[in-house]
């Protein structure tokens, strides 16, 4: 039975950045499951298939072979054979992923391939339902968060650093309307399980976020 670190929270406070270093200082593995739905949402978008549909989401999930692979530790995300770690981090996959995350038959698909990684092998996992839905019994459970503005300026800093032009007031927008659609969705809503620790990023380093969680771990 693994050892298992669960890292909820909303988008844009750090949990992938924190979970990989996590990972690293204590050689885990980390799962990124934002990662594995972003998967299926690029599949979709491919296929012209309106993210807001749940019937033709649901039809063609089947379609969609996710699975993931590791290089020297790091996680990679194979669609039908290709790997497309780099071709998800997209705004427009993002918001499609938000929405399709949400229907049944996509989080069916993905349930049983993240619990029995967490089954066989020490494991941090991140994402919005982690510690609630996928890992209810996790070892260490982490909420975490940080303000609206916070997370934007963070987002506007990493799009900037790649040589795109983004509106900051925009990207505040969006994340209010991705935790709105991420906290009252139907099926798992993002929310703070009853038995995590709550870290608030807002005004603290990387650092000291890691250092915060590994404090955590016995």
């Amino acid at each position: 039975m693994g050892y298992n670190i669960a890292i909820d929270g909303p988008a844009g406070a750090g949990k992938s950045t924190i979970a990989k270093r996590l990972a690293k200082e204590l050689n885990f593995i980390y799962v990124d499951t934002g990662a594995m739905y972003r998967g299926i949402a690029l599949y979709m978008i491919r296929k012209g298939i309106d993210p807001r549909d749940e019937a033709a989401v649901s039809a063609a999930v089947p379609e969609a072979k996710v699975t993931i692979k590791y290089e020297d530790g790091v996680q990679k995300i194979i669609l039908n054979g290709e790997d497309v770690s780099g071709l998800i981090r997209t705004e427009e996959v993002s918001f499609a992923a938000s929405t399709t995350s949400a229907f049944k038959a996509v989080r069916a698909k993905l349930l049983d391939l993240q619990r029995d990684l967490a089954r066989e092998n020490d494991v941090i996992m991140d994402g919005r339902d982690i510690g609630t839905t996928i890992l209810p019994n996790a070892d260490v459970k982490v909420y975490l968060t940080a303000s609206v503005e916070t997370r934007a300026k963070r987002r506007y800093d990493e799009l900037i650093e790649k040589g795109e032009s983004h509106d900051l007031k925009k990207i505040e927008e969006d994340i209010r309307l991705r935790d709105e659609q991420d906290m009252t969705r139907e099926i798992s809503p993002l929310k703070k399980a009853e038995d995590a620790i709550e870290v608030d990023s807002s005004n603290m380093t990387i650092d000291e976020v890691v250092e915060t969680i590994k404090s955590l771990v016995k």
